[in-house]
């Protein structure tokens, strides 16, 4: 197995202290630091990147770390330190924003964390990069193409999130992830809405 690269392991490790400090806590973290509604009167500016740093459960927490293990860490060495930050600050802050939309929208008065918004924009920078590697997720065990698992996977939370079903789980947010993946992509490429300048 490929050692971590450093962002991807620094990314890890804060999460892994950021949530075994909100349980010591008592979860006061998440009054503080997890994305609230506008609405709530709970917002506050720094949420829009803290909330990707505290999980609600130990399964969250471990599904996330290893999608970011899984993708995170081919980007990184693909890309380098610099550009994969900029990527997947890039997922977590537009993926905070349609959350935001959304829960305005909806008149929702509960609280997001999670990693989940800047995995799916990995995840789809990896199916858009390597779109013919064959990988095998654990939902479902069945060998694909990472083109296909990427589109299975925006479909579905499309799906979940317009139809209402799997409630509880920030469908806006993780669509909102390869939103703001793809168009950094398109950005370093310089392809449209972007001027055509390429950029790497």
């Amino acid at each position: 197995m490929p050692s971590l690269p450093p962002i991807v392991k620094t990314l890890l490790l804060i999460n892994v202290g950021a949530f075994c400090l909100d349980l010591i806590a008592g979860r006061i973290l998440m009054g503080l630091f997890a994305l609230w509604p506008l609405q709530s009167g709970l917002f506050m500016p720094w949420q829009v990147v803290t909330y990707a740093f505290l999980h609600g459960s130990i399964g969250h927490l471990f599904f996330n770390m290893l999608g970011l293990w899984m993708f995170g860490g081919e980007l990184e060495r693909l890309w380098g330190e610099k550009r994969f930050l900029q990527f997947y600050a890039a997922s977590v802050l537009t993926a905070a924003a349609a959350q935001i939309a959304v829960t305005y929208f909806a008149g929702s008065p509960y609280p997001t964390v999670g990693a989940s918004g800047g995995l799916f924009g990995l995840l789809l920078a990896y199916g858009m990069l390597f779109p013919n590697r064959t990988i095998m997720p654990l939902f479902p065990p069945i060998p694909m193409k990472a083109k296909v698992f990427v589109a299975i996977y925006g479909g579905l939370e499309l799906f979940f999130g317009v139809t209402g079903t799997a409630s509880g789980i920030a469908h806006f947010a993780h669509l909102g992830g390869m939103l703001g993946g793809f168009l950094m992509i398109r950005y370093w490429r310089g392809q449209p809405p972007f001027g055509g300048r390429r950029r790497f």
